[in-house]
């Protein structure tokens, strides 16, 4: 999930191990998703992973080859290597001060929050936040980074740009950043994974363009949404979609609806996606044999509309649903389903009975 794009020059790739005796297995992705569903080599070697109960996990305190200390995550089996420090000796670019000084105001707003309360304003964060959280994980993530499914190009572009309106960066730069992550998920090429640390793939890692734009690399992985016109718009205009609708909040309810349909709105939208980032790489259970640190993980779901699925979604990158079980809630996927009754989405991507077998950690 994305905020700012750029890249790094990397070393080799760090090895994930586990904590108890393990034996290698073969890593399986499946491709970027927004194409025809179907697996290839992952970017992790079977060298490099190991597993313990089928599960990804890592070993705590131990000196690799280089002789760098190794530490894990708190009540995880998540081993941090090759920390990263995005705050100091670096130079910090242009689109890291802005990125920086977008996210620290939206907190600072936030901030005010009991001192500006009132029920109108409340509502209006509410009923914002339903938009703007449906305009990233249904617009963003499921329909133009997987293409989990078709929808009119009116309707797509309307729940894009409520994406826009989450101060979450425009959909070029998200879905590439995304994009990125799957490709080379839990690598060092990866531009949010915890094995730098729990921080950096919560929320540091946007402010360090320069190393994501070389993640990257040279080659577009967004080609698809570049050709067109109407995101080629948002992304030159990005900063000026949500700065109206802030004067519209003042404009409307004053400084209450600038707190909270603003301030507290945006600071839960970044915590609720960066914790599929990062929590979900760390906390929860695996029921696919995806070769990665991804989980499943019931209460950042409920935050994220149903993205805390993620060890699912990891296993199955062009579905459209993530709740995959009766019982895991997917309002995403409920809103997706809704639009397919009615004849809005078309082409609705679900795992088959014989992909699931193939991923099965019983397989």
């Amino acid at each position: 999930m994305a905020l700012i794009l750029s890249n790094l020059s990397f070393s080799r790739l760090q090895s994930v191990t586990t904590r108890t005796k393990t034996r290698p297995f073969p890593c399986k992705l499946l491709n970027s998703g927004f194409h025809q569903p179907q697996r290839k080599q992952s970017p992790l070697h079977s060298s490099f992973v190991t597993q313990s109960r089928w599960k990804v996990s890592a070993v705590t305190k131990e000196a690799d080859q280089e002789g760098k200390t190794q530490d894990t995550i708190w009540f995880s089996d998540v081993v941090v290597r090759n920390r990263r420090d995005v705050f100091w000796r670096r130079n910090w670019n242009g689109d890291d001060i802005t990125n920086a000084g977008v996210v620290l105001s939206m907190h600072l707003l936030a901030l005010c929050a009991p001192f500006y309360f009132t029920w109108h304003a409340f509502w209006v964060a509410f009923g914002l936040s339903l938009v703007s959280g449906l305009g990233i994980t249904l617009g963003y993530h499921r329909n133009l980074c997987h293409r989990s499914f078709k929808l009119p190009k009116w309707l797509e572009y309307s729940f894009a740009y409520c994406g826009v309106q989450a101060l979450q960066w425009d959909p070029i730069g998200w879905v590439s950043t995304h994009r990125c992550h799957h490709q080379f998920c839990d690598t060092e090429r990866d531009p949010h994974s915890p094995v730098h640390g729990f921080l950096f793939s919560h929320i540091n890692w946007i402010f360090d363009s320069k190393t994501l734009s070389e993640k990257r690399g040279e080659a577009s992985n967004v080609e698809d949404l570049e050709k067109q016109a109407y995101y080629r718009f948002l992304q030159a205009t990005y900063y000026l979609h949500p700065i109206a609708c802030a004067v519209m909040l003042y404009s409307l309810g004053g400084f209450p609806f600038l707190v909270w349909g603003m301030g507290v709105r945006v600071t839960v939208s970044y915590h609720a996606t960066f914790l599929v980032n990062s929590a979900s790489h760390i906390w929860g259970s695996q029921a696919w044999n995806t070769g990665d640190l991804s989980k499943n993980n019931l209460w950042v779901a409920l935050l994220s509309l149903g993205e805390g699925w993620h060890n699912n979604h990891h296993a199955f990158e062009y579905s459209a649903q993530h709740g995959l079980e009766w019982w895991q809630f997917d309002l995403t996927w409920y809103i997706v389903r809704f639009l397919q009754i009615i004849g809005l989405a078309t082409d609705v991507k679900l795992p088959s009975q014989a992909q699931k077998q193939r991923m099965s950690l019983n397989n």
